[in-house]
């Protein structure tokens, strides 16, 4: 998966499919437009939420940005290992993902990141029910969490 947006709409759609699973009514919105990626409600639509979906063929950092103050969504799932054929979620509360936060700058130019070593959690990963809506969890077996990718340690 070599380029970004087919990365992207993959790790997008594979949130739609693994929240269907677990009841939500799901709608993806418009790509490439600013602000949240899914919107998700449950069967009787008493629970709402907002997701936004970052998503990287390997296991790697994630882009935050110039800032930390734009984050949107209830919750910001982090797909990894897209490109693996057998790709990891990670959900994450916007504030997890600000406290998590790597902040660098070069030539006086400040970006943001969220490290693997930060998304990469086993309090995060799959954990589909931390959006609250009480569903039957399909458990998922990530091989490949911690462990190096070829050439990237």
């Amino acid at each position: 998966m070599g380029n970004a947006q087919v990365t992207g709409n993959a790790g997008l759609y594979y949130c739609c499919y693994k929240l269907s699973l677990l009841g939500w009514n799901v709608m993806p919105t418009a790509r490439n437009a600013r602000g949240i990626d899914i919107i998700a409600y449950s069967p009787d639509a008493k629970s709402f939420c907002g997701i936004q979906v970052k998503t990287v063929s390997k296991r790697d950092a994630i882009p935050l940005g110039d800032s930390l103050e734009r984050m949107m969504g209830d919750y910001w799932v982090v797909v990894s290992q897209m490109a693996s054929g057998s790709p990891c979620a990670y959900v994450l509360t916007p504030d997890e993902v600000t406290a998590l936060a790597h902040r660098n700058e070069r030539d006086g130019k400040v970006s943001y990141w969220l490290e693997r070593v930060g998304y990469e959690n086993s309090m995060f990963l799959e954990a589909w029910g931390r959006l609250g809506q009480d569903a039957v969890i399909v458990p998922h077996v990530c091989d490949n969490v911690n462990r190096p990718v070829d050439g990237l340690e």
